[in-house]
């Protein structure tokens, strides 16, 4: 698998990094069988939120880990802190007391990137940044980075921080588009032509931000997937005909649409099949033109100007 850099930073880890929400529906055998297939495959990042599985999918982790054949050292962790149940948390105090659980149900010293999850408009970023360098000093985390936030929130607290935020994870798939749709529309009075985020995109590109692309199989936020779906025949079809073209899966397909921007992204795929996130991986190999990269955008609904 290709390797890209994160961000800024020198962490060069595969460009497809697998999300851990689901591991907590697994045994530490079914888990340690994921690892072990995901990490022969080139998928060396591992995604994970306290919140996933109330803590539970970073404690089968960690359980799995001790029984694959991968050591941490080989690999790389993040995970994300700051949804509370019924509001977000962005406070030191909770940070602090978040990392320690993490490290503690992950049986690990440090995470390699830590994302502040969804934006807490009552942050205050000195407060914030006082966490990251107290986390930072004390060997518990490499390096920072947010999740859902626009150019400006990112600004806010990158103006507090010593390090640059290497990463911004925000949703991205073929069906769902509206960071790619805005630059496409420029100065139309359209609906794509609505700037929904600051052009993140492309404020990303300009900061060397790493973007990590989830849900890229998902249509809505969590209705359902596209791929294989009855209700998006035309864009299933034209990932079909290019799958049986390059030799790959359609979900590889969808996953090789992402990453053939050149804007660093690095999409988490969320499956638990061993079988799966094998064919998945071969994304990283597949070579898209324009042509064929604008047919899939285009097959999914989106009009061009």
């Amino acid at each position: 698998m290709k390797k890209i850099r994160l961000g800024t930073s020198e962490l060069q880890a595969g460009e497809i990094s697998l999300g851990c929400m689901r591991m907590d529906k697994l045994s530490a055998k079914e888990a340690a069988k994921v690892i072990d297939t995901s990490f022969e495959a080139g998928i060396d990042f591992y995604d994970h939120a306290d919140i996933y599985g109330g803590g539970n999918s970073e404690k089968v982790f960690a359980e799995a880990l001790e029984m694959s054949s991968v050591s941490r050292d080989q690999l790389f962790l993040q995970s994300k802190c700051g949804i509370r149940k019924g509001f977000f948390d962005f406070s030191k105090e909770h940070i602090l007391s978040s990392v320690d659980g993490i490290l503690k149900r992950l049986k690990t010293d440090y995470l390699d990137t830590l994302l502040l999850h969804r934006p807490d408009t009552l942050m205050e970023p000195e407060e914030t940044a006082e966490a990251f360098t107290q986390l930072k000093e004390s060997g518990k985390v490499r390096y920072f980075g947010v999740s859902n936030q626009n150019p400006m929130q990112v600004e806010l607290l990158q103006k507090y921080l010593k390090d640059d935020l290497i990463i911004n994870q925000l949703q991205l798939s073929i069906v769902h588009t509206p960071m790619i749709d805005a630059g496409l529309n420029v100065n139309m009075q359209n609906n794509p032509a609505i700037v929904r985020d600051s052009s993140i995109l492309e404020y990303s590109r300009l900061k060397e931000m790493t973007v990590q692309a989830w849900s890229p199989f998902q249509h809505g936020m969590i209705e359902g997937v596209f791929v294989g779906n009855s209700d998006y025949p035309e864009v299933n079809a034209k990932l079909q005909e290019l799958a049986d073209k390059k030799g790959v899966t359609d979900s590889a397909m969808a996953i090789a649409w992402i990453l053939r921007h050149p804007a660093n992204i690095q999409p988490v795929i969320g499956s638990m099949n061993p079988e799966r996130i094998k064919d998945i991986s071969k994304a990283s190999g597949v070579e898209l033109s324009r042509e064929e990269w604008y047919g899939l955008y285009r097959a999914a609904g989106n009009e061009l100007p």
